[in-house]
């Protein structure tokens, strides 16, 4: 079982930058595929990124392609997710996920990933 905590979120206004970082422990952090979610208030939580285990291939949300990017190191048991060209749709909290067992149909489906970090929050000024 992976524990996974989440770091990075802040108050930054549109057009700014934010690195966030997941830092996992407690497994092998090379079995599971990652993923970042997010959940604005009064919505549903909505996929952001994912990253296979190797961290050879990534997948994103429309909403953030071209400016969003998910890398990992598997030396380092962490993931991370680049935000550029922020805006305040952006405006939510950052969860972190992790799989073992992920399939590529269900990379973009919350209920895939059975554990989850407490999250970290986003808030975008216009």
């Amino acid at each position: 079982q992976v524990q996974l905590v989440e770091s990075g979120g802040g108050l930054v206004q549109a057009g700014d930058s934010l690195r966030l970082s997941c830092a996992a422990s407690g497994s092998t952090f090379s079995r599971y595929a990652m993923a970042w979610f997010r959940q604005a208030p009064g919505m549903e939580r909505e996929f952001v990124a994912a990253i296979r285990r190797s961290g050879g291939v990534t997948a994103y949300a429309d909403s953030v392609k071209g400016r969003f990017t998910m890398s990992r190191e598997n030396a380092k048991n962490a993931v991370y997710l680049q935000l550029e060209s922020l805006k305040p749709d952006d405006t939510a909290v950052y969860y972190c996920a992790a799989s073992a067992t992920l399939i590529s149909s269900t990379l973009r489906t919350a209920t895939a990933y059975p554990y989850w970090g407490q999250g970290t929050q986003v808030i975008v000024s216009s």
